[in-house]
């Protein structure tokens, strides 16, 4: 019998759709893993075959094709052990990949075969709603999965009443741990506009040795989670290099190696989330420059102090502070803001990146480099948002 599909109800009026991820640690049994294990398998397999097969057609032909799953089935007949979803969404996923690869080649590459040992094992399905009920749903103590029944879990966050389940990303780390992303959708009032003032507009300088610098010198000292473990990284290299690949001892270190990485990730996200919660709270309007992150650090001696995070702290900023009606300001990443006077505005040629402090030749001024970039920032960035209203267009 034929199941029913359940239409859901667009917004309210005035009402805006937002997404919120909710990520849970799983805890699957033996025959679950084993098919979750599957299910990564087959989706390598059905993506590297839809490639092959679209460069082999466009070879003939000259026309862009994919193959939908349902095509492999008969040949793979493994293919119809797990969730279909999971197949469907992988064509879908390279479809998107070919679509941005054909509006812009020069920022996204061409799709390439995927590899066992590339140690990037997920897969996505997507919710259905029926009339019996929906295809993916949270229990009490786990997540109800197609194929694998319900899976233990562990909550540190239950949806809000209203929230609706659209998808979740089964997702296996280096380390053996399995964790998924479940993605709700819920209605909520747009927040009224902030309109931000100097006295509650911060401006914010990267900054590698302090993370960033703020105008009024407040600094960010995160824990240097790389330099307190960087004892026992070396040590757990200096094991590796004299151990037998692919021995019980080596996988062994292999395992404390990855562990230990995994554990400075979680400090750092942790840290880039509090610090970003609290800048949002506490201020209307946060100003920065639009600089690219990786010529920042890749211009610095020694290719700089790698794992700082600023990409992901420019953006939890960004989605906290839209949340709630407030302006992430990005100034152009050319702005002469290390350069130029706070005081008087005048420009000088060059400011090295060792110098900490320097005189203005016009008017005398003594700045901290950092702590004068940012008051440039700070003015800058309002400057234009009052001129304009939006964003530079290289922001």
């Amino acid at each position: 019998m034929e199941k029913k599909r359940t239409a859901t109800a667009p917004p309210a009026d005035g009402a805006a759709l937002r997404y919120v991820t909710l990520k849970v640690r799983l805890y699957p049994t033996a025959e679950q893993a084993a098919l979750f294990e599957k299910t990564f398998g087959c989706c390598r397999y059905i993506w590297n075959r839809m490639l092959a097969d679209q460069q082999r057609f466009y070879i003939e032909t000259g026309a862009h094709f994919i193959p939908t799953p349902a095509k492999y089935k008969k040949e793979a007949p493994f293919l119809k052990e797990v969730d279909n979803q999971a197949l469907i969404q992988e064509h879908n996923r390279l479809s998107q990949a070919f679509r941005m690869f054909f509006k812009s080649p020069g920022s996204f590459g061409h799709p390439n075969f995927k590899r066992k040992k590339d140690g990037r094992d997920s897969f996505t399905a997507c919710n259905r709603e029926f009339q019996s009920g929906p295809t993916v749903y949270t229990t009490r103590s786990g997540i109800r999965m197609t194929k694998a029944g319900i899976v233990p879990a562990k909550f540190h966050r239950r949806p809000q009443n209203g929230w609706r389940l659209k998808r979740i990303t089964v997702e296996k780390t280096p380390t053996g741990k399995y964790f998924c992303y479940i993605l709700y959708a819920c209605e909520v009032k747009g927040p009224e506009p902030v309109i931000p003032t100097a006295e509650t507009t911060v401006g914010l300088k990267y900054s590698v040795s302090h993370f960033y610098v703020a105008d009024s010198g407040a600094m960010a000292d995160p824990p240097h989670w790389l330099g307190k473990s960087q004892e026992k990284l070396a040590k757990i290299q200096q094991q590796l290099s004299r151990m037998q690949p692919g021995s019980r001892n080596y996988r062994r270190a292999v395992q404390k190696y990855r562990l230990l990485h995994e554990h400075i990730a979680n400090q750092r996200r942790d840290f880039i989330h509090k610090e970003s919660s609290r800048i949002a709270k506490d201020w209307d309007a946060v100003c920065m420059r639009a600089d690219n992150l990786e010529e920042m650090i890749g211009g610095l001696p020694h290719g700089g102090s790698p794992g700082l995070g600023h990409g992901m702290f420019r953006e939890c900023l960004r989605y906290k502070l839209e949340r709630q009606g407030k302006q992430l300001i990005l100034i152009d990443r050319y702005t002469p803001t290390t350069r130029t006077c706070s005081t008087c505005g005048q420009v000088r040629e060059a400011v090295h990146y060792r110098e900490k402090t320097w005189r203005c030749p016009e008017c005398g001024a003594v700045h901290r480099r950092e702590i004068n970039a940012a008051k440039n920032i700070k003015t800058q960035g309002l400057a234009w948002f009052f001129r304009n209203g939006e964003q530079p267009e290289s922001a």
